[in-house]
């Protein structure tokens, strides 16, 4: 788990690599505390007037996080297929996401149990059936407004699936965590998101 002060240090950093990156073509050097040693899967969203502009990550931790950050970043701004390269005039309307993830575990149930053990705003999700594989981070469906059922339908078509395909045996579907740290406006404050704490409240006012 990382601090507030080290994930606004995330987020800060993923904006200098890439605001120098879509610069220069170069890559800054970093400076990261020890907690950015540990290895951990790692995502960077780019958000334009509320629109996503790129978002690329490490789903596993397989490098320590300061060089998954570092890398995502510039990946995200410069190589997600859905958008164009990032221009350096568009940074001041671009507000920054950073998700560090805890490791993916496998939902080792019966398909037809798959949604009981899903919790929108708490799970992100990965689906797996062969050599097709699909992510959808945590804050996904509560930004969608969807359902667990919905949320697996989609994870399913990210991974270039039919939506049922969640409750074929042969489909591994494996949830994992998040820690969001988000701009609050270009180059502005950092927050953590819990979407899980606004969810409870907002069912405990039901």
């Amino acid at each position: 788990m990382l601090s507030i002060e080290e994930g606004t240090l995330a987020v800060r950093t993923a904006r200098k690599v890439i605001e120098e990156y879509v610069r220069t073509n170069s890559v800054p050097e970093v400076e990261l505390p020890r907690p950015f040693d540990e290895l951990s899967g790692v995502f960077v969203t780019l958000k334009k007037s509320h629109d996503l502009r790129g978002c690329i990550g490490y789903p596993y931790p397989d490098v320590p996080l300061r060089e998954a950050l570092v890398d995502a970043a510039i990946q995200a701004a410069t190589q997600d297929p859905r958008f164009p390269r990032v221009r350096s005039a568009e940074m001041d309307k671009i507000n920054l996401e950073v998700t560090v993830l805890s490791e993916p575990e496998l939902l080792r149930i019966k398909p037809l149990e798959r949604p009981e053990h899903i919790v929108i705003g708490r799970d992100g999700l990965i689906i797996e059936y062969g050599l097709y594989r699909g992510l959808l981070l945590p804050q996904v469906p509560v930004e969608q407004g969807w359902n667990v059922t919905d949320y697996l339908e989609n994870a399913c078509m990210k991974a270039g699936l039919y939506p049922d395909a969640w409750v074929d045996d042969m489909t591994k579907v494996y949830t994992f965590t998040g820690q969001i740290f988000e701009e609050t406006s270009p180059r502005g404050e950092v927050v953590e998101k819990r979407f899980d704490e606004m969810l409870e409240r907002c069912e405990t006012r039901d």
